[in-house]
């Protein structure tokens, strides 16, 4: 099977954007990696488009905007996992020798489509007596505070470390610092959770062109990453009282990515991770293998998830410091690690980036563990 390269990428700020619509937010990411790749509209031979809540042709109506028709265009739902679907989607096809050069878009203006908090399918057991994602991610994060010791100030260093490395991407929806009292003064969502750990409703777009070798070379697309793995998995049926400290759906992923890539959790760099409340970076860094299960947020503390850290986490700000604009978030990480990459992150630079992971997990679906888990590995 050919190799896949990301030869593009475009993405826009992310943040609430009152006047623009998805398609507005979803064509100007979409020319901006075209610019980036050096590839004009024709170039193009198929796209897969990343959203949840944007309606029937979101991908038909952002390409359409941004000049591109007539292709096959594929729109993908698969939960906060739509964006990097996308690029799973699009990447087998490359792989298949169907497609030589194509595009993955994420887009999400979730601010016109969603108020409150998130909850579980209307089908979820869980859902049904009233239960919310922050309540549910509260309870792991007390789970993981009475099997490991974790303190409520260790967890809120991750939204300080996030929101700080934000302050530092432009793209980012949160441009200030935090303190950790700031952190812990903000109100309470579901104890020991806070408002500064709960990601924001978001708005935004980010895309990749990704390339075959031949493709890569007929851009002459130079800076382009080698994409060196994409895996996919969905959660498993729930039977009996699972560990909530353990994301079974994450490692199974995080194996598959590594096989591919034929290397071990020990040779990532550094990592975006789907950091939707501060306790999940915790538990997915931790299901991922980059760090033991149980220690993530007592090494937080110790700053070797810094930028400047053993192994940095969420260089972009994350989540909780770039945002979350649901379909655009899996393309929005991948994004980041071509950045990294390339040498092109500014102040957010990591030193020695030469291979970075990309997961994206998404979703709650009545019986199983989670929805969908994307691991992306790329290599410069």
């Amino acid at each position: 099977m050919d190799e896949v390269y990301v030869a593009g990428i475009g993405m826009t700020p992310f943040g609430k954007h009152p006047t623009q619509t998805a398609a507005d937010l979803g064509a100007e990411a979409v020319l901006l990696a075209l610019e980036d790749a050096g590839a004009g509209r024709d170039d193009v031979e198929a796209a897969w488009v990343g959203h949840v809540f944007q309606g029937m042709a979101m991908g038909q109506r952002a390409l359409g905007q941004a000049g591109l028709s007539g292709m096959p265009i594929v729109n993908v739902e698969n939960a906060c996992s739509s964006g990097s679907t996308a690029i799973f989607d699009a990447a087998l096809a490359i792989r298949a020798g169907a497609y030589d050069i194509c595009l993955a878009l994420g887009v999400e203006h979730l601010s016109q489509r969603f108020r409150g908090a998130f909850t579980p399918d209307e089908s979820d057991a869980e859902a049904h007596i009233g239960l919310t994602m922050p309540a549910v991610y509260a309870m792991r994060a007390q789970r993981h505070m009475a099997q490991y010791g974790t303190t409520a100030e260790q967890l809120a260093r991750i939204a300080v470390k996030n929101k700080y490395n934000a302050s530092l991407n432009p793209l980012a929806q949160f441009k200030n610092p935090v303190t950790l009292e700031e952190v812990l003064a903000s109100r309470l969502i579901a104890e020991p959770l806070h408002l500064q750990e709960c990601a924001p409703v978001s708005d935004g777009a980010a895309a990749v062109v990704l390339t075959s070798r031949r493709g890569r070379d007929r851009l002459g697309a130079t800076r382009a990453v080698r994409l060196a793995a994409s895996a996919l998995k969905s959660g498993r049926s729930e039977v009996g009282l699972p560990d909530m400290t353990v994301e079974d759906l994450t490692g199974r992923a995080a194996q598959e990515a590594y096989r591919q890539a034929g290397i071990g959790p020990d040779e990532v760099r550094f990592a975006e991770v789907h950091d939707c409340f501060s306790i999940a970076e915790a538990l997915r860094v931790e299901g991922l293998g980059l760090f033991p299960h149980g220690e993530y947020p007592a090494r937080v503390a110790r700053g070797e998830a810094d930028l400047g850290g053993r192994l940095p986490i969420n260089g972009s700000g994350g989540l909780l410091g770039k945002g979350h604009p649901l379909g655009a978030t899996g393309v929005a990480q991948v994004v980041e690690v071509v950045r990294q990459l390339r040498g092109d992150a500014g102040a957010r630079q990591i030193p020695g980036a030469r291979v970075g992971l990309a997961h994206c997990r998404g979703g709650k679906a009545q019986g199983v563990e989670g929805t969908a888990c994307t691991v992306n590995i790329l290599v410069a």
